[in-house]
């Protein structure tokens, strides 16, 4: 196995430009920790962060070790995540019989700006199918703005839906966003953080995206 290393000039050890990191000392476990932490990985699984690990970095037995180092700390999120739940009873949204009647949507915002000045998504899912139209906007436009592309891009193409699950942003619930649905008879439901499983499929389309970006 040694003859497979090379020496950098400054004493590192590597084997096809992946830097070696030895099984003993923590060293493997705060690149794991670090890496974890970033927002493209926490969500992917172990497999997409053996993928970008092992771009840098080499061990022995590595992509076990990683998936069992990312099953434990799933396994903490989930129990802390059971901890911060309020009491109560969850509710449980209504089952959609048809495609584009109930709606959930969110922002995925701090983007880099584009040329169009684009730096926010507006993503809205279709809680049936699960399809969704990823719409570019501005974070400060104005909800007249958005108002007009929700027109265009959705009640133009699937009718108007009977109900729109959205977290509490303050577009959504502004007086002319809850007015202009009022008139088109579409329900608002305002979901909590504290109860991701509302929808899950849906918010989970939504968290990818922002993972992935």
């Amino acid at each position: 196995m040694d003859k497979a290393f090379e020496v950098r000039p400054d004493g590192t050890r590597c084997i096809k430009n992946q830097s070696w990191l030895p099984l003993f000392g923590n060293l493997k476990d705060l690149v794991m920790h670090e890496s974890y932490k970033l927002k493209y990985s926490i969500h992917l699984g172990s497999d997409k962060m053996y993928q970008d690990l092992k771009k840098l970095y080499w061990w022995p037995n590595m992509k076990a070790i990683i998936a069992e180092y990312v099953g434990k700390c799933l396994t903490c999120f989930r129990v802390k995540a059971e901890c911060q739940k309020p009491s109560g009873l969850l509710i449980q949204p209504e089952i959609p019989t048809w495609k584009w009647e109930r709606i959930m949507m969110d922002f995925v915002i701090k983007l880099p700006r584009t040329s169009n000045r684009h730096d926010t998504i507006w993503v809205i899912v279709d809680r049936l199918t699960k399809s969704a139209h990823f719409i570019p906007t501005r974070e400060i436009d104005s909800m007249e703005t958005l108002t007009r592309l929700y027109i265009k891009e959705i009640v133009s193409r699937h009718r108007v839906p009977i109900s729109i699950i959205s977290d509490h942003d303050s577009h959504f619930t502004s007086r002319f966003w809850q007015s202009m649905q009022s008139a088109l008879g579409t329900r608002l439901d305002m979901s909590t953080t504290y109860h991701p499983e509302t929808d899950g499929k849906s918010e989970r389309t939504i968290q990818t995206l922002k993972d992935m970006l």
